[in-house]
């Protein structure tokens, strides 16, 4: 699994604890920004890494921002992209299973460094149970094509 990692200046910190996670675990990551001391716009960030996604150089991502959800929309914006704002062990688990998530986007300013990294922990270890999820995920694919020209 390869992971792209970005945030702006208020996801900042909670990246970086993100990347010593990934790092820990062998997992093959790459930060697209922001740096230290830098007062960025989430979308700039959003795109470099949601468009390595929607590529397939890169598996999934994972943004953070004050509130993760300037990162959805902005990640949501790229062909075969699922971004998911995710707050809590479920909402990543369920991303996971009924949603064929690639993009986690977190907010630094909602949860606290533990429930972050749990939430990473089981957005990376859960599978995609496809079945009765598949034909929805296939109606998103089916959107994308009529209105990503």
């Amino acid at each position: 699994m390869k992971i792209a990692t970005a945030s702006d200046h208020a996801g900042y910190e909670l990246k970086k604890e993100i990347i010593a996670y990934l790092s820990e675990k062998g997992i093959q990551h790459e930060d697209f920004g922001c740096g230290p001391d830098e007062k960025v716009d989430y979308v700039d960030y959003a795109e470099k890494a949601a468009t390595r996604v929607s590529s397939g150089e890169y598996d999934r991502a994972i943004l953070v921002c004050g509130t993760g959800l300037g990162m959805a929309i902005a990640a949501n914006k790229f062909k075969g992209v699922r971004a998911t704002p995710c707050l809590s062990d479920f909402t990543a688990e369920m991303s996971r299973k009924h949603n064929d998530s690639n993009c986690l986007t977190i907010g630094a300013r909602i949860v606290s460094l533990d429930e972050a990294l749990s939430v990473v922990r089981v957005w990376l270890e859960t599978e995609y149970e496809g079945g009765r999820h598949q034909t929805r995920i296939d109606k998103i694919f089916d959107i994308e094509e009529r209105n990503f020209k």
